[in-house]
C-alpha cells in the first residue's frame, strides 16, 4: 500500500516541494554528478537564510593520512561554549559541503550557544566508501583532541548515517560522544519493506534515489553488511550514547529511524524517535517557511542542547 500525499502533506509543504523541484528536479539522479552538484548548490543558495547576528564562522583544515579535510567552526559571541556540536551535512554522499548547510549550522550555534563544527568530508564517486566515513571519524578524533567539552554528533540524511557510524565505531574508546541527533537519516534498512515500499515514490526522495546514492557511494560493491556503511547492520547496539532520531513521515527512510531507536532500546540504551507528520525528506530547508518544519527544527535544537548538557529530552 502506498501513501496518499494529497492527504498527508499540507499546502505549505507542497509549496516548499514545488520550490525545491524548480531547482533540483525529481529526476536529478539522471543528471551527471557535475550537473547534480551545480543545481543542488543553486538550490541551497536560494534557500540560504543568513546568519543570526551573534554568530561568526571561520574555515580551517586538519590533516589526515588521505590529505587535509576542511571544517567550518561556528561560534556565538558573548562567552565560552559549554559543548560542541559536530555536524555532518546531507546530500547522498554525492552533493553538498560546507556551504549547503551553512545557515543551519549557524542557527544551531545561535540556539544552543554551543560551538558547531561542520565537516567537508570527501564525496562519491571520486571518493568511494569508506572515504566519507574515514573523514567523519577523523573529524571526531580531531575535535576530541582539541577540547574536553562534550561533543554531540549531528547530521541530516547522509550526515545522519555518518554520525551514527562514527558513534558505533568509537564506542568503548577513550572519548565518547555526549549524544547523537540524527535527522531523517539513511541507516541501511531493508529497501524491500516498510517505509521503503509505502513511501517508495515520496516527494523529495524515492527508494530509487536511495539505491542510486548507495550504489554510487559503494562503487557498485555491496557494503550492506558493513556498519560503517549501514549502521543498522551492526550486531551490537549496546553502550551507545543517548540518541534522538527525527524522521519525516513522507520519506522512504522513516523506518530506518524507528528500527534504529528500537535496537538501541532493546540493548538497554536511551533512544527517542520522532516521525514528523506530513513532512518530507530535506525539510530542514523549509524551517522558515513551513510551520511543521519550524516546530520540528525547534525540537532538533532542543535535543542537541539537552544532550550537550548531559540531560535527556524524555520526549520532544
Amino acid at each position: 500500500m502506498t501513501a496518499d500525499y494529497s492527504l498527508l502533506i499540507d499546502a505549505e509543504t507542497w509549496a516548499f516541494i514545488e520550490r525545491t523541484n524548480s531547482f533540483y528536479p525529481p529526476d536529478a539522479v539522471d543528471f551527471s554528478v557535475a550537473q547534480q552538484r551545480r543545481v543542488y548548490d543553486e538550490m541551497c543558495r536560494a534557500f540560504f537564510a543568513g546568519y543570526p547576528a551573534s554568530v561568526t564562522s571561520r574555515d580551517d583544515t586538519f590533516d589526515t593520512a588521505a590529505g587535509p579535510v576542511g571544517i567550518r567552526h561556528y561560534r556565538k559571541g558573548g562567552g565560552e561554549a559549554e559543548a560542541f556540536c559536530l555536524y555532518f551535512h546531507g546530500g547522498g554522499f554525492v552533493v553538498g559541503g560546507l556551504d549547503s548547510h551553512d545557515d543551519v549550522c549557524a542557527e544551531i550555534c545561535d540556539a544552543t550557544g554551543f560551538d558547531v563544527v561542520s565537516v567537508d568530508y570527501r564525496l562519491a564517486p571520486e571518493h568511494l566508501h569508506p572515504a566519507s566515513f574515514d573523514d567523519a571519524l577523523a573529524a571526531f578524533h580531531h575535535l576530541a583532541g582539541m577540547t574536553e567539552l562534550p561533543i554531540v554528533l549531528c547530521g541530516d540524511s547522509a550526515g545522519g548515517n555518518l554520525a551514527a557510524a562514527v558513534t558505533h565505531h568509537v564506542r568503548g574508546g577513550p572519548r565518547q560522544p555526549a549524544g547523537q541527533v540524527l535527522v531523517y537519516p539513511g541507516l541501511g534498512g531493508n529497501m524491500e519493506q516498510g517505509s521503503y515500499v509505502e513511501h517508495g515514490n515520496a516527494p523529495m526522495l524515492t527508494t530509487r534515489d536511495t539505491i542510486y546514492y548507495a550504489d554510487l557511494r559503494g562503487g557498485g560493491r555491496d557494503w550492506s553488511a558493513d556498519p560503517r556503511f549501514a549502521p543498522l547492520a551492526d550486531t551490537d547496539f549496546s553502550a551507545l550514547p543517548p540518541t534522538v532520531v527525527i524522521s519525516a513521515e513522507c520519506d522512504p527512510l522513516s523506518d530506518d529511524g524507528r528500527h534504529y531507536r528500537d535496537r538501541i532500546v532493546q540493548a538497554g540504551g536511551m533512544a527517542l524517535w520522532n516521525n514528523e507528520p506530513g513532512l518530507v525528506h530535506g525539510y530542514l530547508r523549509a524551517r522558515h517557511s513551513v510551520d511543521r518544519a519550524r516546530r520540528s527544527f525547534r525540537r532538533i535544537l532542543t535535543a542537541i542542547h539537552l544532550l550537550g548538557q548531559d540531560r535527556w529530552p524524555g520526549s520532544l
